[in-house]
């Protein structure tokens, strides 16, 4: 047996006073010297975040639908450990629970399951006598039966109507203070029930009257006493790491193999208010770190976060806020887009939505993540639920069944299309294998295996991996196809001028003379040049230029841009071009308040070239276009020959002189930007060989080498699309040296088993696994990993012509991709 001293507060109704007065006692008895805990029956969120700030620890739910009857006290004396007492606040009337289901989930329910004895507080304002005669019947009615050991009166007019209650009482119950009409201790109401504490500034003035009020009005020792009067319980206090079926030894918890531990963003502040505390102790169990974040103040998701968690609040209250953060929205929808596992319940569904509007004014844009929009409903939709799963998805399996409960006033006018998250029976939520977003609110320690399940996900999520680069698929023994260097010979003369300028290596490098070289053969003026170690150089320098309040990259593509904006403190949005449009840019796909744009000219995997009116047609409003031409050989729909406000255009040297160990490249752009980027760019970071590499290619010797390297790289890549097209695998149109092949799921793995290395794409935002970028090699190693191809796929059939943005593009039949 557990000795737990406890009392729950308790009322013939709602309305009675039962939060003020069940705060009240917790605050006085706190502040008297007891550790108390706090506890409230039912799913409510708002009564709870009184109660902590009364107690100074979590608010608890004791609530026999969401989480069973069984479990009712391990979580009593899990939430109590190491309290003095625990007072529980009811719901509703003594005896109302679930509707049809005989008093089930009332708070005389959960007092007899618990075996604890009951105070009543009584509203007095209308009535005198009668107030004897409900209290009697509250006692005596015995459904299921409970132990009422004291009354508190509320709300009395005068000395005189509180004497006529206290004798027509007389001596069958102890009346243990009477408090007078005092609205100033009672909390404000809206649309939902009372202001959750977290959105009031004057809460904890307010509790601090409420605590002195209480104190003095109702005679403490004879709660404490009652409240120690409380028989023993039979069994143990609930365990985070035992429900999840985790072996705790004499070290504490075993948890399964995770690898690094998943680090999960938990909404918190004004807006996220709702959550049980139980989710985050089983989060924590199961073996994540957990972070919370403010989505009204955080501008991005903590660094690594791997799993995100948005439960209940008022959204809708504070949409105006919300949607001017857009820098955490664009991050949040980026992450979702990319498969981070999510959990949204009710508030943080209507936060994904497009948009949500509130009681008062117009909708306000949100994340975006889910194609819907909310708006607030006639009705309060008000309801415990059993829910059926439609389909497998990040949380649940086909044919689970959970309980819990909704709460909201807002609806969604636009239904997404996708699998929804339950049946109720109606088709309610939106869920994925990454997402799950529903009305509904469930207690995860009643269903445990959620928890373990989003942990095991967000564990597994990393994201695509932006530092991963094509020479980390090569290996010795393995035919390099994911590199994009040329794997020809370099010229003598470039070698003899690299080979040089090793040997006058005794002076600290000057890339002035380099500039000056470079811009005549641009034709424009050396103050538009700024020589750089490569264009990774050049997208750190660009994303320290500026406070950038809106920067977009423009994806798929190299991913070195979004790195170093990332590393630079920014979040950068992302305009994630699609297979359907043929990975062709639309100028109006770029947010209008977009103040730095991020493209790849042709893009880096896709090959497709974007023409160079499109291009500047972006520019203006004090916008900074970046255009990566790393792969522009041949020089069409070139913008580096003119200057152009707001361009800048940047150039590499690896990949066309087979370079790679020397960093090599150049800014293009107004003298005033070149100016400021020069300021921020390390002293002597372009090295001798890269300054002697600059000159001896911006010759017209290196101009006619040019381009017949680029002439034999488009043979080459047009042999290796006509090899890919004619074994009907699906390719998109590229004018670079490379192609990007959607193969299928496992074909870079089985290439890899054959001697060749591919480059994955799945790492690039926008695809997955089931495309790889090729290289284009001399026409024998072409032919051999064709003929690879032909053995990974054994059964090719007929291409089948699919058009995009007017090219046709073959792909293999869908059992075959």
């Amino acid at each position: 047996m557990v000795a737990l001293p406890r009392l729950m507060v308790a009322a013939p109704a709602s309305g009675h006073g039962k939060t003020t007065v069940a705060t009240g006692l917790m605050a006085a008895l706190a502040r008297a010297g007891h550790t108390v805990s706090g506890h409230k029956v039912g799913p409510d969120y708002i009564d709870p975040g009184y109660h902590a700030l009364a107690t100074g620890r979590p608010g608890r739910n004791l609530d026999p639908h969401l989480v069973g009857e069984e479990r009712l006290v391990p979580l009593l004396l899990h939430g109590a450990a190491g309290a003095d007492l625990a007072i529980v606040e009811g719901v509703m009337g003594l005896y109302d629970g679930q509707i049809g289901g005989d008093g089930f989930a009332s708070s005389a329910h959960v007092a007899a399951l618990t075996r604890t004895p009951v105070v009543l507080v009584v509203d007095i304002s209308s009535a005198s006598r009668t107030v004897a005669a409900t209290i009697h019947g509250l006692m005596t009615w015995a459904q299921p039966p409970v132990d009422v050991v004291g009354v508190i009166l509320n709300k009395a007019g005068s000395p005189r109507h509180a004497d006529e209650v206290l004798r027509s009482i007389g001596d069958q119950v102890p009346v243990l203070g009477i408090l007078q009409r005092d609205d100033g201790i009672e909390a404000p109401s809206r649309h939902l029930g009372l202001v959750p504490a977290a959105e009031r500034h004057d809460a904890a003035g307010a509790l601090d009257r409420l605590a002195h009020q209480i104190a003095e009005k109702v005679n403490l020792e004879a709660v404490v006493r009652l409240a120690s009067a409380a028989p023993g319980l039979d069994g143990e206090a609930w365990d985070p790491a035992t429900a999840l079926g985790l072996d705790t030894g004499p070290g504490g918890p075993t948890r399964p193999p995770l690898g690094r531990p998943p680090s999960i963003a938990v909404a918190g502040g004004r807006a996220f208010t709702f959550r049980y505390a139980e989710t985050v102790e089983l989060l924590r169990a199961a073996g994540a770190d957990v972070v919370e974040i403010d989505p009204l103040s955080d501008a991005r998701l903590p660094e690594g976060t791997t799993g995100l968690y948005l439960g209940g609040g008022f959204p809708e209250m504070h949409a105006p806020e919300l949607g001017a953060n857009d820098r955490l929205r664009r991050d949040i929808r980026t992450a979702i887009a990319r498969g981070l596992p999510t959990v949204a319940e009710c508030a943080g569904l209507l936060y994904l939505c497009e948009s949500v509007q509130g009681p008062e004014g117009p909708a306000v844009p949100m994340v975006g993540a889910i194609d819907a929009h909310a708006a607030m409903a006639p009705r309060l939709t008000l309801s415990y639920r059993t829910a059926t799963t439609p389909a497998d998805n990040l949380l649940t399996t086909k044919g689970e069944r959970v309980t819990g409960h909704e709460f909201h006033r807002t609806h969604l006018t636009v239904a997404s299309s996708r699998t929804p998250a339950w049946e109720l029976p109606h088709a309610e939520g939106v869920a994925t294998g990454s997402l799950h977003a529903s009305y509904l609110h469930t207690h995860w320690a009643g269903h445990p295996h959620l928890a373990r399940r989003f942990v095991e996900a967000a564990s597994r999520h990393r994201g695509p991996d932006l530092r991963h680069h094509g020479d980390r698929e090569t290996a010795p023994g393995l035919v390099d196809l994911a590199v994009n260097v040329f794997d020809g010979p370099r010229p003598r003369w470039l070698d003899r001028e690299l080979v040089r300028s090793v040997t006058e290596a005794d002076a600290y490098p000057d890339a002035r003379d380099a500039e000056t070289v470079v811009a005549r053969r641009h034709g424009r003026h050396p103050d538009d040049v700024l020589a750089t170690a490569g264009a990774a150089e050049a997208f750190t320098l660009v994303a320290r230029l500026r406070p950038w309040r809106h920067p977009v990259v423009v994806h798929p593509q190299f991913t070195e841009p979004e790195v170093a904006l990332r590393t630079a403190g920014h979040s950068p949005a992302q305009v994630v071009l699609t297979r359907e449009q043929g990975f062709r840019l639309d100028p109006a796909d770029v947010p209008d308040d977009a103040d730095l744009v991020v493209v790849g000219n042709p893009t880096n995997p896709t090959g497709v070239r974007h023409p160079a009116a499109d291009l500047r047609a972006l520019t203006g409003d004090g916008r900074l276009v970046v255009v990566d031409e790393a792969f522009l050989d041949d020089d069409v729909e070139t913008l580096a020959d003119e200057r152009v406000p707001g361009l800048v255009v940047l150039r590499s040297l690896t990949k066309l002189w087979s370079i790679p160990g020397i960093r090599a490249g150049y800014v293009l752009a107004e003298p005033h930007v070149v100016a400021g980027l020069r300021e921020l760019q390390t002293p002597w970071s372009v090295s001798a060989p890269a300054i002697a590499a600059l000159v001896a290619t911006s010759s017209d010797v290196a101009r006619e080498e040019a381009r017949a390297r680029a002439e034999e790289l488009e043979q080459r890549r047009r042999h290796l699309q006509d090899g890919l097209d004619g074994l009907g695998i699906e390719t998109v149109p590229s004018t670079a040296p490379y192609v990007l092949a959607r193969t299928g799921t496992g074909t870079r793995e089985a290439l890899r088993g054959l001697g060749f290395a591919v480059r994955r794409a799945d790492t690039f935002p926008g695809l997955d696994d089931e495309w790889v970028r090729i290289s284009a090699r001399r026409t024998t190693v072409t032919d051999d990993l064709l003929g690879a191809l032909r053995s990974v796929h054994p059964v090719l059939r007929k291409p089948v012509g699919i058009r995009h943005s007017g090219a046709t593009v073959t792909r293999l039949s869908s059992n075959e991709s």
